[in-house]
């Protein structure tokens, strides 16, 4: 039986289905839309939907709408702007390894999380948790490296910018959180939405902004390719909001550990979508993803 404590579980699975949609649509966006095209429909097309989010929010739950303190903007600018690098990066990074890898990659996030949480935030973990964190992300690992594989530039350059990403991507999960647990006298649902809120609309104004300035004609591609983008912002919307619960109840090495569980819902996406195959090297990190994540959902 559930605590709403425990509620962290469910969200952070409902939020990585959501993110392995929303990358997908993104990833078939990049072609026409370049990198940061594609990267700003996730913000640009999210932001109205965070909005109607918040709006049932509030008048479900009966809170006010809260103000934002002096402590909130400082958490919020670095999970808003740490994720718009992540996310282009992460597109970037997909044009050049398979979808899965790419994802695996990108997991490694977790541990940097833990760090990140236990310097900036005071966020504890047990040790059986840090366990499970490291038996995850040998799992991921394994998953990402390709034995064999051709050496050099072209081969590292991929890895980097996957590497490089996932730390921007954890450095954006500790910002967040730590703007949400700042939002006071408000349920955490509240606080969450409220956080999801302005954080799209500064990484939307920020992003709309640097186009204008540097490539006008992908913003009219990105009009004109609306629909497509509209369901790619809401999917990215949605995922968020369940990120966003899912921080406001524990700390965000245990949410980005749970959410490795993507790397499996990755691997259908790549199959049946990409049509890339699973190595037997590839199940055997899976297999310790799952015992990792196992681990840490028990204790």
């Amino acid at each position: 039986m559930f605590t709403v404590a425990s509620l962290w579980i469910p969200f952070t699975i409902v939020a990585a289905l959501g993110q392995v949609a929303r990358n997908a649509m993104q990833r078939s966006l990049t072609g026409p839309l370049g990198t940061w095209g594609a990267t700003n429909i996730r913000f640009l097309f999210g932001f109205p939907f965070s909005v109607v989010f918040f709006a049932v929010v509030v008048a479900v739950s009966g809170d006010r709408v809260p103000w934002p303190t002096a402590s909130f903007w400082p958490w919020l600018l670095l999970g808003a702007l740490s994720q718009i690098v992540a996310t282009g990066l992460m597109l970037l990074a997909m044009n050049e390894r398979s979808f899965v890898v790419t994802t695996a990659y990108l997991k490694t996030e977790a541990i940097q999380t833990a760090i990140f949480g236990f310097v900036f935030l005071g966020d504890h973990l047990t040790w059986l948790k840090v366990l499970a964190i490291v038996i995850a992300t040998i799992g991921v690992v394994i998953t990402a490296l390709r034995p064999g594989g051709e050496k050099g530039f072209a081969e590292l350059r991929p890895t980097i910018i996957g590497l490089v990403a996932a730390g921007c991507f954890a450095l954006s999960a500790i910002g967040f959180r730590g703007a949400i647990i700042t939002v006071p006298g408000v349920t955490f649902v509240t606080a969450a939405s409220y956080t999801l809120v302005w954080g799209l609309f500064v990484q939307s104004l920020v992003l709309t902004i640097y186009l204008l300035a540097r490539a006008p004609q992908i913003l009219k591609a990105i009009l004109s390719l609306w629909r497509p983008s509209m369901l790619a912002g809401f999917m990215g919307a949605f995922a968020s909001q369940f990120w966003f619960l899912a921080f406001a109840l524990t700390a965000a090495a245990n949410v980005r550990t749970l959410a490795l569980v993507e790397v499996l819902f990755a691997q259908a996406v790549s199959y049946y979508s990409f049509k890339q195959p699973v190595s037997a090297r590839e199940g055997v990190g899976i297999l310790l993803i799952v015992v990792g994540v196992a681990l840490l959902v028990a204790v």
